[in-house]
């Protein structure tokens, strides 16, 4: 693998993990999306080290695509979407979206990516509770090219 696309999947990593904060502030603050942006830009050195055109990206189609997210989690899950920790809740959309949309992630990586976001961020056991419903939707979603 390059220095190139070991950075870019750096950053991206890092953008997810900015990200997953930024929509649970997003969830209970209700505040705008640029000021939740600027306030992690702010508060945080390592913001800087996060692909900033992925992180703004995933933040403004995640909140905009939501409702079909939603729809597209909602079968899977074992409870109302309402009733989704909000932790949760922005994983699962970061992953569903990735699966949906960024076809150039293998879907494997996508559901590593979500669990590791989990582990670090979740309650106890989340993690498992992720990578069921993400593996789910997974076989619900095209192949990209290669994957089996």
């Amino acid at each position: 693998m390059s220095v190139s696309k070991r950075k870019l999947i750096a950053s991206r990593k890092s953008a997810r993990f900015f990200l997953i904060q930024a929509l649970y502030e997003w969830q209970i603050a209700q505040s705008s999306l640029n000021e939740i942006s600027a306030n992690l830009a702010a508060d945080n050195e390592k913001f800087a080290q996060a692909n900033s055109e992925y992180f703004h990206e995933l933040l403004q189609n995640i909140v905009q695509k939501r409702s079909e997210l939603d729809s597209t989690i909602a079968p899977f899950l074992d409870r109302d979407v309402s009733q989704v920790d909000p932790i949760e809740h922005a994983i699962l959309w970061l992953g569903t979206y990735e699966l949906q949309y960024q076809l150039d992630i293998p879907y494997k990586s996508v559901i590593n990516e979500a669990v590791e976001l989990a582990k670090q961020f979740g309650a106890e056991g989340s993690h498992r509770y992720v990578n069921g419903i993400l593996d789910k939707i997974a076989k619900t979603v095209p192949l990209r090219n290669g994957e089996k």
